[in-house]
């Protein structure tokens, strides 16, 4: 029996030893690399020697004037999409929960802007917000709105709000189906019951169907969180960071670092410094929802 035991620990050992390798290799591996790089300087003109320097990064970019702009666009955006995306989409999800007929076709529908290529998404959105773009073809020329053309994208806060519309229209098809899978779940006794107690639609989805999907609520909030800081696509494909890098987010910046100006260590100091930074909001939310739960 002993001897059975310790075979199959073997063999438990044999199956996992290939993915524990795999994982090691380009997950654990490039982790503490990138953090050994971050106390370095890494750079085009020393990659040969790379120099410890210690704290020298983290310093450059805590003294950046740069960095706190582009870290106030990436709080901006997430604060604006996160609940955008979530309460539209649960809006949505509610509404398709109530329909009996043709909800396969209205999911499929609000489904579609999540499967669309970011790069194609964000290429469409450029083109209606150009200043030689539809919108402002529209607006001048057959509305008869404005006289000359709107520089949307030439403005720090234009740039952004078009990014942002854009987050937001791309995910509210994920959040939909996120919460009307939530919402399937909640007992119908629950709304019986209230109904019983002179409840309304209102009352009955505050106090019956967000408490019974807080979970889905806090999983979605992380979720869109962390995806806010790591925006990238689009600002790149619609702004570039222009003008002067007054539209550029953390990922776009850090981007913009490491491959144009050679500056690994310090895109690497950046990398750690927004990983704390979502570490850190991720267990402030998570310790907010379990509050309210108390």
């Amino acid at each position: 029996m002993v001897l059975k035991s310790r075979l199959n620990r073997v063999q438990l050992a044999v199956l996992l030893l290939p993915g524990l390798f795999i994982f090691g290799l380009f997950t654990v591996y490039p982790i503490f690399r990138l953090l050994w790089m971050s106390f370095c300087d890494w750079s085009f003109a020393s990659m040969l020697t790379q120099p410890f320097i210690g704290l020298q990064n983290y310093r450059d970019v805590w003294g950046d004037g740069t960095f706190w702009t582009v870290f106030v666009n990436s709080i901006v955006y997430t604060l604006v999409t996160v609940p955008g995306q979530m309460i539209l989409g649960l809006f949505t999800a509610v509404l398709i929960n109530g329909i009996r007929k043709g909800s396969v076709t209205f999911r499929v529908i609000n489904y579609l802007p999540v499967i669309t290529s970011w790069v194609i998404a964000s290429l469409v959105f450029r083109y209606i917000f150009n200043t030689e773009g539809l919108l402002n073809y529209l607006l001048t020329n057959v509305l008869h709105v404005t006289a000359s053309n709107t520089r949307w994208l030439d403005s720090r806060w234009g740039g952004m709000t078009v990014a942002m519309i854009l987050g937001i229209w791309k995910g509210v098809g994920w959040n939909m189906v996120v919460f009307l899978a939530a919402l399937q779940q909640v007992p119908m006794d629950l709304y019986e019951a209230a109904e019983m107690d002179g409840c309304g639609a209102w009352k009955k989805f505050c106090n019956v169907t967000l408490p019974c999907i807080r979970g889905t609520i806090l999983f979605a909030l992380i979720m869109l969180t962390i995806g806010g800081f790591n925006v990238f696509t689009s600002i790149k494909m619609i702004t570039g960071g222009k003008p002067a890098h007054q539209t550029d987010t953390l990922l776009t910046w850090m981007y913009y670092k490491a491959f144009s100006t050679g500056k690994f260590g310090y895109a690497a100091a950046l990398s750690f410094i927004m990983a704390f930074c979502l570490g850190l909001l991720a267990i402030l939310q998570f310790k907010a929802m379990k509050n309210k739960d108390a």
